[in-house]
């Protein structure tokens, strides 16, 4: 079933009209701003056919909400759900390599969640996977954090991890959870068939049933003096990796 929804920001909104112009309803604009930025985007809109409004500041501020950092740019977009409800539809599905899946456990940071799925698009990640408990889902904050990866990767909420993570097994994918501690580091850790990297959240990584399901551990070596990653940026890293090993090839 489709529903109503907003983007905001312009890179989610361009990267919407280059992908699926048909699907926005309208882009509201600060009637104040004439740059460059906003003329570009105009034009797109103009060349897509998509009403533009001009709107004063205080509206956009009242849509997006107190946080939401619209850039003077919303808009209003009929989502229609992706085909894929489960992993098994990903494994069903006519993949043209091994399977490749990011698990985030526990990640709120909504910044974090879209950075991570900008990188898996630009990896070629076939789905991220999160648990619905103790995660953000995605939201318009996360949404325009992914610049357009929100609306190509596939991002399965599960309400049961750690089965989650058995049926992959099952179904042949190799499961490899980070931690700071392991003894085996990502780089000597064979990582070209079907893998499920799973990185754990802010602050307390792996929760310890997510890590027990997982078929190996890994830690990524670090060189100098801080003692972690920012979960974006170990997930670029981690899969960075498998496409470096898989020869950097998505055929």
């Amino acid at each position: 079933m489709s529903e109503t929804r907003i983007l905001f920001g312009f890179h989610a909104v361009q990267s919407r009209m280059r992908q699926h112009a048909a699907s926005i309803q309208e882009i509201l604009i600060d009637q104040d701003r004439v740059d460059p930025r906003m003329r570009d985007l105009l034009k797109l809109a103009d060349a897509s056919n998509i009403r533009v409004m001009q709107v004063d500041r205080d509206r956009l501020d009242g849509i997006a909400g107190r946080n939401g950092r619209h850039q003077g740019v919303i808009a209003r977009v009929i989502d229609t759900p992706m085909p894929y409800k489960d992993i098994h539809d990903i494994l069903d599905s006519d993949l043209t390599e091994p399977p490749f899946f990011l698990i985030l456990d526990g990640v709120e940071d909504p910044h974090n969640l879209g950075a991570c799925l900008r990188v898996a698009d630009a990896m070629g990640v076939h789905a991220v996977i999160a648990p619905k408990d103790r995660a953000v889902g995605l939201n318009a904050t996360v949404r325009k954090v992914a610049s357009g990866a929100a609306e190509t990767v596939p991002f399965l909420s599960v309400t049961n991890l750690a089965r989650t993570i058995r049926d992959l097994k099952a179904a042949g994918v190799f499961v490899i959870g980070t931690t700071m501690d392991s003894k085996g580091t990502l780089f000597n850790t064979k990582l070209d068939g079907p893998i499920a990297l799973v990185l754990g959240g802010e602050g307390d990584g792996l929760r310890r049933l997510t890590a027990e399901n997982c078929d190996a551990l890994v830690t990524i070596p670090m060189f100098g003096s801080v003692e972690s990653l920012n979960v974006s940026v170990a997930s670029g890293i981690c899969l960075y990796e498998v496409r470096r090993q898989r020869g950097l090839s998505t055929t």
